[in-house]
């Protein structure tokens, strides 16, 4: 009798149209919220929401809508790399975003945030909801497109690979931060990197 070692594995069975629209708005609330965090801090992070923040401190332009604006040129290599339903899907997850940046000070105030907790917490929140956006078949553009267009067709680890163009976003902004924030501006992209590297690897998970 085989063990359950030997045991084949399970085979994926793809999520449904309902459980995609969950998960994506889920994931897209965590986005808005980790960004939200972050602005209150007067932090940035890596990737377009990093680009985003730093418009936004410049241009007094809500954070999550500049993140919609910036994402724009992305959504066609998303359907030209990934398929058509990947682009759509993350068009609507940046909507998504941009609609719950306009609506999250309505329904939450944040009076005072600890800095080092809105880096560690914030980042890890955006983290989990670029996750979980990936997971259901969308990105949220920009360099996370370009991560997940890699790992598909080259197998290379979306969290690493998203680290290195943080990297080189968050040295970009050094002339706009000081060392305390610049600090902290990259704890939050280490934060969010380390959820996609840890449990965004090829095979670990079998839905799709």
């Amino acid at each position: 009798m085989p063990s359950a070692v030997d045991s084949p594995s399970p085979s994926a069975r793809p999520h449904s149209l309902g459980e995609d629209a969950y998960a994506v708005a889920i994931g897209c609330a965590f986005i808005a919220m980790g960004v939200m965090m972050l602005k209150q801090a007067g932090l940035v992070t890596g990737g377009m929401a990093g680009i985003a923040l730093l418009l936004s401190y410049l241009l007094h332009y809500p954070a999550t809508t500049l993140f919609l604006i910036v994402n724009i040129p992305f959504f066609l290599f998303a359907g030209r790399s990934m398929g058509v339903a990947f682009g759509l899907k993350t068009l609507f997850a940046n909507v998504a975003i941009m609609a719950m940046g306009w609506m999250l000070p309505g329904a939450i105030s944040i009076a005072r945030i600890s800095p080092f907790f809105a880096a560690l917490f914030g980042g890890s929140i955006i983290g989990f909801g670029i996750l979980a956006i990936a997971r259901h078949g969308a990105g949220v553009g920009g360099l996370g497109v370009v991560a997940l267009s890699l790992q598909k067709s080259r197998g290379w680890n979306a969290g690493r690979t998203q680290m290195i163009g943080d990297a080189l976003i968050l040295l970009a902004s050094w002339p706009l931060l000081d060392w305390h924030r610049f600090g902290l501006s990259l704890l939050s992209a280490v934060a969010i990197n380390l959820v996609l590297a840890v449990n965004h690897r090829p095979g670990r998970y079998i839905g799709y």
